[in-house]
């Protein structure tokens, strides 16, 4: 049994004027567990609006997504969602920013402590379990997001451009972080990006979507051994071919 499957989904909105706006045709995808996926595309290709159907956080106009087989009706522990903002609450220390989801789930209060420290352990701040986000460097403060998502056990971790307001060379570090946490809890992850080159660098495989309304052009299995080598010719040679069909972009016709 496939850990996620997207089964044909398509989203269309109606705008304030009553106009409908495709957003995503006949998305189908497929994936194992364990493995790491990066979804690119042109802008306004859906992506994001991908993610969050995947998520539960909003509802295909056709099609389903199923976790172990379930469909998703709307949000669950099950599916853990990592923004770009971090949405951390500032007036809570990292450790209850942790235990939040835990919280929410009922899970008393020693138990979800104690989780919430394994996690910040995991990242590597648990130094800083006490501290208010504010504290924290941006960078620091997405790895307490990224424990956050994992305290609840999730099947799948789901990223929506966790990176993106982020410093290049603290992006590179997040990277590499990420794939050393990914490395020790085998999680199903999908993470949206618009950066090729981190595309390359992280996935498993790359799914490119087409512009609006996305549909999926090309999904590009990324062979290279990790860790891998930003500047070797294999990696650059994916990558020219990546953009160009993200350059192509339009549906088949």
């Amino acid at each position: 049994m496939k850990k996620l499957v997207v089964d044909r989904v398509s989203k269309t909105f109606e705008t304030d004027t009553g106009e409908e706006v495709e957003a995503l045709r006949g998305v189908t995808l497929e994936v194992e567990e364990g493995e790491f996926i990066c979804i690119l595309g042109p802008s306004g290709c859906g992506k994001t609006t991908l993610l969050r159907i995947i998520a539960g956080l909003d509802t295909p106009s056709e099609g389903a997504v199923l976790v172990d087989g379930e469909p998703v009706r709307g949000p669950t522990p099950r599916l853990g969602m990592i923004f770009q903002d971090y949405s951390l609450y500032p007036w809570r220390r990292v450790v209850d920013n942790i235990a939040f989801g835990l919280e929410l789930a009922g899970v008393g209060k020693a138990t979800r402590t104690e989780r919430a420290r394994e996690y910040l352990e995991l990242v590597g701040l648990d130094e800083f379990a006490d501290a208010y986000p504010y504290e924290l460097s941006g960078g620091m403060r997405q790895r307490v997001a990224v424990a956050r998502a994992l305290a609840t056990e999730p099947a799948v971790v789901l990223m929506d451009e966790p990176f993106g307001a982020l410093d290049a060379q603290t992006r590179n570090a997040m990277q590499r972080e990420l794939l050393e946490i990914w490395e020790k809890t085998m999680k199903t992850v999908l993470f949206v990006t618009h950066s090729v080159d981190e595309a390359v660098f992280l996935a498993d495989r790359i799914v490119v979507l087409t512009t609006r309304p996305g549909r999926i052009r090309e999904i590009v299995a990324v062979n290279e051994a990790r860790p891998r080598d930003r500047t070797c010719t294999a990696g650059a040679s994916l990558r020219r071919y990546v953009l160009g069909l993200i350059d192509e972009g339009r549906p088949d016709t």
